[in-house]
């Protein structure tokens, strides 16, 4: 009896699995892309408003998360405390193609972005 209670439990645990894991169906928009800390965050929107403001074509910016380096840092610029460089590959989505770009954030005391900066490869 307990073989049998103990082979139905994991057959339904199994059969509700790919029912928790689907996020979204094809007909629902593409979920919005959400920074993993609040420091890639302030880097994406302070870019983006600088960006935008040269190039108004510029949409949106992708980071590729997965390839970032994140380094805790405790250095000065002159007198401006550095507390974090987040450095990894960016697309700049506009009407045209997207190419990849180097991204290098600065972050200050208080998670303050100093400087967002984009070189094409």
């Amino acid at each position: 009896m307990l073989r049998k209670t103990a082979c139905t439990t994991a057959l339904l645990a199994f059969l509700a699995a790919p029912a928790l894991a689907q996020d979204a169906s094809p007909a629902s928009p593409a979920p919005v892309e959400k920074p993993a800390s609040p420091e890639l965050a302030a880097c994406k929107s302070t870019a983006m408003a600088a960006l935008t403001a040269r190039e108004p074509e510029i949409k949106d910016i992708f980071i590729d998360e997965d390839g970032l380096t994140i380094a805790v840092a405790e250095t000065k610029v002159e007198t401006t405390p550095i507390t974090r460089i987040i450095m990894g590959e960016a697309y700049l989505k506009t009407d045209k193609s997207d190419k990849p770009r180097r991204f290098l954030c600065l972050i200050g005391e208080k998670g303050k972005v100093l400087l967002t900066f984009f070189t094409q490869r």
